[in-house]
């Protein structure tokens, strides 16, 4: 029989060792030093806004008219007007510095405890961060010289900085996290370190050759400064989870009595078949992301594409090269007490497999209708409280908790100058920007600035109670007084910024979730030539996505047990992350899917009836689920500990997802919901009868089934 593609690549690479390896290796350097050498393009803020905020933002580019970094110090004292002679004191430390520019005189607050300094740093907002560390330490040295006075420093700046070097301590915990936990898990899983390194190693040369890629495709479609954790994040899980499903079966078959070349070709026709079908619908799914009408997704879409598919080729390719070339020699470094590997092969070996797995099995296929039924409300329950789902964009104090130097200022800022830390920017732009109308229309405002030879006017309008002040900024002031003057009026700034964001994602998750799902429909069809299936997949999706958003949300919306993991409850959910979890976990539910019902339909495919097929296909495939599940949550948790909540919201969803994916829906409900299904599952369309067979087996070697053969 004509072996499939996965086949036919996993044997060419066994014959071709060298050429497999060292290619691999020369697309790893070039990727990455090409990558390294073009540099990161990062989005500017009207790429990164949608609406009128996108609106206002390009006309101020296009004009020109960069606005400076922001900066906010405030001198708070117990008595009104003691804060006179500090106030002056950090006024000339900042002028100094050499840094800056408007340095404004303080503002007393309304009870005269409080004074304002504002000022705007020197050139480009963009690298405004990079030069306020003079300005920082001018302040943080006038602070220290007083310690009865409280003084606040709150801007872009200070913020950008300050985001910055949390962000970058936050990649290295990640990494330095993430690789260690796999690594342990993978010497349990395997006791060896050979087996353990391999998927290790390759995930990271997937990663690495991604970020190269990415840089340079940055130089198109620019990116949001966190695309790097998610690249990283989804790079890392899923190539060490597709070499673990390949080298899992490798040893399966060697253990089952194969030779190596035909455990090697076993492994390539099914597993290897597995990681490319699950890859594809990964990569389709997150495809998905560019209907969104936000670059902010289309660079997640472009970053996880490019890095799932580096994976998925890493380890169709360069993976059975390396397993020919090291052998039994893949067992080197055994670990005692972990290495649980018997030079016994054959029968014995097979009868104690997927122990676990058959207790769990035993009673499900007894009783499908109970654990289908049980499953399902255990789902539902845990989806519950995402139906009260808030979602925004998060502010400083939300996203980066409450007791943060940087919440601190900014909150103790604001409520002493309501609206002064966000205030709402209104862009004006006309024909003539120097008309009587609109000469008369600005005279209704109080901080207005007007650039004549570019037709262009800034109107800065502080919003003391936030959306609802926008809300009457935009629909009843902006109309009265610039309609019938002929000028475009559009607000931006933080709030507005949040509000047009949100908007924005709550009419393109529809496209998006269409897309994924007629996709994910097809991909399994296709696939398995049974709609049965491909609904059932679909289904099953969405009870984990369900599931994941009712977790986030008790945990982070209304803050229910967030303090054991170091979080807090924030009273929302931040804006991207539904419709990001949403279509990753389209995707990755795939990789246990595909793997899982892939095993399955060989069973059957060898003459078993559907419910012993399904016994043996979980039993099969339950070590190297668990495996890959643990490693996934593992990684996943690893976000779930970062210091932004954003970061922290993806880590616990995907976590959760996962983890229920990978034992309620994949060991009770899938097997349940099939077993209760019988025959029907196979049911193939009469269009799909022409269509060319995907093999999910190596037939012509023979299986042996569980009671005789591989472990799972």
């Amino acid at each position: 029989m004509r072996r499939n593609l996965a086949a036919r690549i996993g044997v060419w690479s066994a014959h071709h060792r060298k050429t497999a390896i060292l290619g691999w290796l020369l697309f790893v350097v070039l990727a990455t030093g090409i990558g390294g050498a073009s540099g990161l393009v990062e989005m500017t803020d009207s790429e990164n806004a949608a609406g009128d905020s996108a609106r206002a933002e390009q006309i101020l580019d296009d004009a020109g008219l960069g606005q400076p970094a922001g900066e906010l110090v405030m001198v708070s004292t117990a008595k009104a007007g003691d804060w006179k002679d500090v106030a002056r004191e950090v006024s000339a430390a900042i002028g100094r510095t050499g840094e800056v520019a408007n340095l404004a005189a303080p503002i007393p607050s309304e009870d005269g405890k409080d004074a304002l300094i504002t000022f705007d740093m020197k050139g480009d907002a963009a690298t405004a961060p990079d030069r306020v560390q003079p300005v920082l330490d001018a302040v943080s040295a006038v602070r220290a010289d007083h310690p009865d006075v409280t003084i606040h420093q709150f801007g872009e700046a200070s913020a950008g900085k300050w985001l910055g070097d949390l962000l970058s301590e936050d990649f290295k915990k990640a990494e330095f996290t993430a690789v260690p936990l796999a690594l342990g898990i993978l010497l349990v899983a395997f006791g060896a370190v050979v087996a353990a390194l391999l998927p290790v190693g390759l995930a990271l040369t997937a990663c690495m050759a991604a970020f190269g890629l990415l840089s340079l495709a940055s130089h198109q479609l620019h990116l949001f400064q966190t695309t790097y954790s998610v690249m990283f994040l989804m790079g890392f899980a899923v190539g060490v989870d597709y070499c673990l499903f390949y080298l899992r079966r490798e040893r399966d078959e060697r253990a089952a009595g194969r030779d190596a070349e035909t455990a090697l070709r076993i492994a390539a026709a099914t597993s290897g078949r597995a990681v490319l079908v699950s890859g594809l619908t990964v990569m389709v799914a997150m495809g998905g992301m560019f209907l969104s009408g936000l670059m902010l997704f289309k660079g997640f879409a472009l970053a996880t594409i490019i890095v799932v598919f580096i994976a998925m080729l890493g380890s169709v390719t360069v993976l059975p090269a390396l397993l020919s070339w090291l052998g039994d020699r893949i067992d080197a470094g055994r670990v005692p007490f972990l290495n649980r590997r018997s030079s016994r092969r054959g029968n014995r070996r097979a009868r104690a497999s997927g122990g676990f797995a058959g207790t769990v099995l035993k009673p499900v296929l007894a009783r499908p209708k109970i654990f289908a039924a049980t499953s399902v409300v255990v789902l539902l329950a845990l989806a519950a409280p995402a139906l009260g789902m808030k979602t925004e964009q998060l502010g400083l104090e939300k996203q980066f908790g409450s007791d943060s130097p940087l919440s601190v200022s900014y909150r103790q800022i604001n409520e002493s100058f309501p609206g002064g830390p966000a205030p709402a920017r209104v862009v004006v732009k006309a024909d003539n920007i120097d008309t009587p109308a609109l000469r008369k229309a600005f005279d209704g405002f109080d901080n207005v600035t007007v650039h004549k030879a570019r037709n262009v006017a800034e109107i800065e309008v502080p919003l003391p109670d936030g959306k609802a002040d926008l809300a009457e900024l935009r629909k009843e002031r902006l109309p009265a007084a610039f309609d019938g003057t002929g000028a475009q009026a559009y607000v931006t700034g933080e709030i507005a910024g949040s509000v047009d964001f949100n908007d924005q994602l709550k009419r393109g998750i529809v496209p998006v979730f269409a897309f994924i799902t007629a996709v994910t429909f097809l991909l399994m069809l296709f696939c398995f030539r049974s709609y049965v299936i491909a609904v059932t997949s679909i289904l099953l999706n969405l009870l984990s996505v369900a599931a994941a958003y009712g977790v986030m949300v008790a945990v982070f919306q209304h803050g229910w047990g967030a303090s054991l993991i170091g979080s807090e409850g924030v009273g929302a959910i931040e804006a991207w992350i539904p419709l990001f979890v949403l279509v990753v976990l389209f995707g990755l539910s795939m990789d246990y899917h595909v793997f899982v019902v892939s095993r399955i339909r060989e069973a059957r495919d060898r003459g078993l009836h559907t419910r012993a097929a399904i016994d043996e296909g979980i039993r099969r495939t339950a070590g190297a689920v668990t495996g890959a599940a643990v490693i996934m949550v593992a990684v996943f948790a690893v976000f779930g500990t970062l210091s932004m909540q954003d970061m922290q919201q993806m880590g616990v969803g995907l976590a959760v997802a996962v983890l229920l994916d990978a034992t309620i829906v994949r060991m009770i409900l899938l097997p349940s919901v099939m077993a209760l299904l019988g025959e029907r599952n196979w049911r193939t369309p009469r269009a799909l009868t022409r269509l060319p067979v995907l093999e999910h087996g190596e037939p012509e070697t023979g299986e042996v089934p569980v009671g005789s053969g591989a472990r799972g």
